[in-house]
């Protein structure tokens, strides 16, 4: 838990630098079904929890965090850079792949 709370710390610290929304994310935030909301990534850094974590990810470290936002559920995957957040993608779960509201993964 000290993990998280270390990751969520880094991630707050870097978006006050900038974010920085990778060509993924912004493919991914513009999908006509999803419309993900620069404001609504910024209330997720914010307000959001930290459901996985990435330190080993290639990218650099990484996390995935879960916000609900006007009762939507909404996955963003960033890493925490020295002089900003990067956004890796952003994304609506599918209820047939998340549990515990949208919190776990279900096995393939």
């Amino acid at each position: 838990m000290a993990e998280q709370k270390d990751i969520l710390r880094l991630i707050k610290e870097s978006a006050a630098k900038r974010i920085l929304f990778l060509p993924h994310a912004v493919r991914q935030m513009s999908k006509p079904d999803r419309m993900i909301r620069t404001k609504d990534i910024r209330h997720a850094i914010e307000n959001g929890e930290v459901i996985e974590d990435y330190p080993e990810d290639m990218r650099g470290h990484s996390c995935l965090i879960l916000d609900i936002i006007s009762g939507r559920p909404i996955h963003v995957v960033c890493s925490p850079k020295e002089d900003y957040l990067a956004i890796i993608t952003a994304y609506v779960p599918n209820e047939q792949d998340w549990k515990n509201n949208y919190k776990k993964r279900k096995k393939s």
